[in-house]
């Protein structure tokens, strides 16, 4: 009788048992460095934090979008008053900052019930997205800049998308918080 030695280029890995969860199970079928990129910025469906209570999420959403909209309009008076030049500044109009206003914060609160079900730490997580968000939110406006419109009005501009992200993430965080943890540990939560 001859013994076959197994090929090690043709091995597959022994297989382990579903853990029923689709999200855990695709992470768990990424390249390892890959998935320690993500656990490095929190991202770790086994570990994942449970959504928010949807009552206390849809109150959330009405904070943050009426907030930001005041807020927004708080600082384009204190700008007009300021900057007398920047009365004229049509990003300044209420039917076009509004609209992007709501647009951005309704898109920042979907979001979040997303990041509690992908990460261990959730708020860490989605504090660095807010920041990384406003970061790329100002680049429009660094674009009309370049492209001729007036500094001042550019400036409060930035702020308001400064105040929006202020207002949004705290208003999350704070009045739809995530739930405990979901679900009993899992096979790789186990291993850890």
């Amino acid at each position: 009788m001859v013994a076959v030695m197994p090929d090690p280029l043709r091995s597959t890995p022994p297989s382990t048992p579903s853990s029923g969860n689709a999200f855990e199970e695709l992470f768990d079928a990424l390249p390892p460095t890959l998935r320690r990129w993500l656990r490095l910025v929190r991202v770790d469906p086994a570990a994942r934090q449970g959504s928010p209570p949807p009552l206390r999420w849809v109150v959330a959403l009405l904070v943050a979008n009426a907030g930001s909209l005041i807020a927004d309009a708080i600082l384009v008076v204190i700008g007009e008053r300021i900057f007398p030049s920047t009365q004229s500044f049509p990003h300044f109009q209420f039917s076009d900052y509004g609209k992007l206003t709501i647009v951005g914060v309704t898109i920042a609160c979907v979001a979040w019930p997303v990041v509690t079900w992908i990460s261990s730490h959730p708020r860490w997580l989605f504090l660095r997205l807010a920041v990384l968000v406003t970061l790329v939110f100002w680049l429009p406006d660094v674009w009309i800049l370049v492209h001729g419109e007036p500094a001042r009005g550019v400036g409060v501009l930035m702020l308001m998308h400064l105040a929006i992200a202020f207002i949004t993430y705290p208003a999350l965080v704070l009045l739809a918080p995530a739930g405990p943890r979901a679900g009993p540990p899992t096979r790789a939560a186990l291993a850890e």
